[in-house]
């Protein structure tokens, strides 16, 4: 690889750092490990070629373009963390990355006390979702993090908002929603 490339390469992982918290070869060798699959199989769920995952990973391509695939490799970091703690079992994961496979996009991680109110309206999951997208969608996590930064002074909590919504883990915003509500 000559300095050119190399350049080019670092660059591409450092605007991934940017978007995505971490480098995705970082990012998608840890789902690989934590929820025992290879390249291929991760390509297959998140919908995305194996050579595009190898492009992404090795640093020749920076952004995932589609939305709905970013939406995935969200869903798979949340499920990775519900087989590390035992809350989901390796068979139970098998049938959610299934499920993540078909999805196209938003919420599609779901269990009995998330996936519905009975009366059709939208679970505090699913809301928090919807937050954490649309904040995505117009800046990376860094960015968030540094507008949490200039309003923290003046503005605590909204500067609390958009660190937990913008660049938080979804479940740290569930119960950040929930304590919030009455």
């Amino acid at each position: 690889m000559d300095a050119a490339q190399q350049e080019a390469t670092a660059r591409a992982r450092e605007l991934q750092r940017s978007w995505y918290g971490e480098p995705l070869g970082a990012l998608f060798r840890r789902l690989i490990d934590d929820l025992g699959l290879n390249q291929a199989r991760l390509a297959a769920v998140l919908g995305l070629s194996a050579p595009m995952l190898s492009q992404l990973m090795s640093g020749q391509r920076a952004k995932i373009g589609n939305p709905a695939v970013v939406q995935r490799v969200q869903a798979l970091q949340e499920l990775a963390v519900q087989v590390a703690d035992g809350s989901v079992s390796a068979a139970e994961a098998t049938d959610r990355m299934d499920e993540v496979k078909k999805s196209q996009g938003g919420s599609v991680l779901t269990s009995t006390v998330n996936t519905s109110t009975g009366s059709g309206a939208p679970t505090v999951r699913r809301v928090v979702r919807e937050i954490q997208s649309l904040l995505r969608s117009v800046a990376a996590a860094g960015d968030i993090i540094d507008a949490a930064d200039s309003l923290a002074p003046a503005h605590p909590e909204l500067a609390e908002f958009l660190r937990v919504y913008g660049a938080g883990r979804t479940a740290d915003a569930v119960a950040h929603y929930e304590s919030h509500q009455n």
